[in-house]
């Protein structure tokens, strides 16, 4: 269906319930989206374009229903689809204006592709934009072949329940689609690493203080679980959205939507888009709250945080290259100085941690949100717009930070073994293996000498004589002490 050109300088009348508007001439939406526009010229950041095309997935759901049901005739089912499979593939986001900050039910934005949909039905049909309305055109609400936005686009349907089944449907997808996949890459380069690097050992440490030896592997065996975990959470979230509000209408006791309409669109979205939609367990808490969008936020924050986690320890490993711990070699990516030549910084792990801040804010966000007398109130939602916008921008961030980190950092990150050998056996933390033997204040003080006399803890107990040198090569092997079982005592 072709599209006019958006940016034409000429207008056209349209009228809704409340009267005329001014619509561009070249816009395909009408009267409803337009007072919308005015009425919200907040942030100029629109709904989300994932948010759009959820919608028209929603929509041509929607009317298959109603035609297998008998409420929607051929004609207008044929011209409703294909118009909804433009708006689901992309190609009219230009025409979806609205701001994010706009009516907390998101009906802007409903009423915004109904609009758009009927209006490329006109079009479809060689009638003008904005004939969708035209009694003479549309005829009986049942036949002819004309689409009003309202009686056909939107039938069996309101904003409260199409909106956050919009929501659901755009997350579960960003998910589906880009997140999980990014995390599985993650955890299978972790856990490579893991294994490539379990023979290196080094100097472990707690508190930012020397500690008993670790394996490099052991600790990237740690990194690899907590990417695992979030491969695992970011399904557990997925799970959450799938539930659908769609069928509860206004207030979710289904109005004006036929008994099985819930159940019928969430079952042709499940098997269009691959994703085990169903309909909500109860349309009340479905639509009155929205605590399924909270706990898959709460889980984003979470994968977030282990993310940071993941990235912190390993710019400190690899800070230096000379001057600092430098067990680890980051990528060289780019320039890291306009004034010091030849420095080179761990920018990919920068912007990973900003994305991890961003994502706990947005979480802020739609926690507050989510609460009781901020968007639950009573009967209805308000304030989802926000929240999707959110939601979206976490998965999206963190998909994007989870490929990046993996690619441009993870994949060209080498180990330095003999770095982690000499800082082992700088470490006074090596007197640990000699406590069962020597006791706890022997030990201690060794350590102490030691670093006074910047000399090792082997080096002080052989002078020393503390114990035979075979006695003391066998309890100060780092690699027994990386075992369980192995000598030493517990602590911080």
């Amino acid at each position: 269906m072709p599209t006019p050109p958006a940016g034409s300088q000429s207008s056209r009348i349209e009228k809704d319930t409340m009267g005329e508007m001014t619509v561009p001439s070249g816009a395909l939406w009408g009267a409803s989206t337009q007072r919308a526009v005015e009425n919200f010229p907040i942030s100029g950041r629109p709904v989300p374009a994932e948010i759009i095309h959820a919608y028209g997935h929603l929509k041509a759901a929607c009317a298959d229903v109603n035609r297998s049901l008998g409420r929607l005739n051929e004609s207008r089912h044929r011209a409703i689809t294909a118009a909804a499979a433009e708006v689901a593939a992309g190609k009219h986001d230009a025409h979806f204006p609205i701001d994010v900050f706009q009516t907390g039910s998101g009906t802007s934005t409903n009423m915004n592709a109904n609009e758009v949909i009927a209006n490329l039905v006109c079009l479809a049909l060689n009638k003008p934009i904005g004939s969708s309305k035209n009694p003479d055109y549309i005829g009986d609400a049942r036949t002819g072949s004309g689409v009003h936005p309202n009686d056909h686009v939107n039938m069996g349907q309101s904003s409260n329940d199409t909106f956050p089944t919009a929501i659901h449907v755009a997350a579960a997808l960003a998910i589906k689609g880009r997140l999980t996949p990014a995390l599985a890459r993650l955890a299978e380069t972790l856990e490579l690493q893991a294994k490539t690097w379990d023979k290196i050992i080094k100097i472990g440490r707690t508190h930012l203080q020397d500690a008993t030896p670790i394996r490099l592997g052991q600790e990237f065996s740690g990194y690899a679980r907590q990417a695992r975990k979030a491969f695992e959470r970011a399904n557990a979230a997925l799970a959450g959205l799938c539930e659908l509000p769609i069928g509860g209408t206004a207030v979710g006791t289904g109005i004006n939507a036929h008994e099985d309409f819930g159940r019928l669109v969430s079952e042709r979205l499940a098997s269009k888009l691959g994703v085990p939609f169903r309909e909500a367990a109860n349309h009340f808490e479905a639509q009155h709250a929205k605590d399924d969008v909270v706990e898959a936020s709460g889980h984003l924050k979470t994968i977030a945080v282990s993310l940071s986690k993941i990235a912190s320890d390993i710019r400190l490993m690899g800070c230096g290259p000379r001057c600092g711990l430098g067990e680890l070699k980051i990528p060289a990516v780019q320039p890291g100085s306009s004034i010091m030549p030849g420095k080179v910084n761990p920018v990919i792990i920068e912007a990973v941690m900003m994305v991890c801040a961003r994502v706990i804010g947005n979480d802020a966000v739609v926690t507050t949100c989510g609460m009781g007398g901020v968007g639950g109130i009573l009967d209805l939602h308000v304030a989802m717009p926000v929240m999707a916008e959110a939601l979206l921008e976490s998965i999206n961030l963190l998909s994007g930070a989870a490929n990046t980190f993996t690619d441009k950092c993870l994949k060209g990150l080498e180990a330095d073994a003999d770095r982690c050998a000499a800082l082992i056996e700088g470490s006074l933390a090596m007197c640990t293996s000699l406590v069962p033997v020597i006791g706890y204040d022997k030990s201690a003080a060794l350590a102490k000498q030691a670093y006074k006399e910047g000399k090792t803890v082997r080096q002080l107990a052989l002078e020393q004589n503390l114990l035979p040198e075979s006695q003391l090569k066998e309890l100060m092997n780092p690699w027994s002490m990386t075992l369980p079982g192995g000598e030493g005592s517990a602590g911080g």
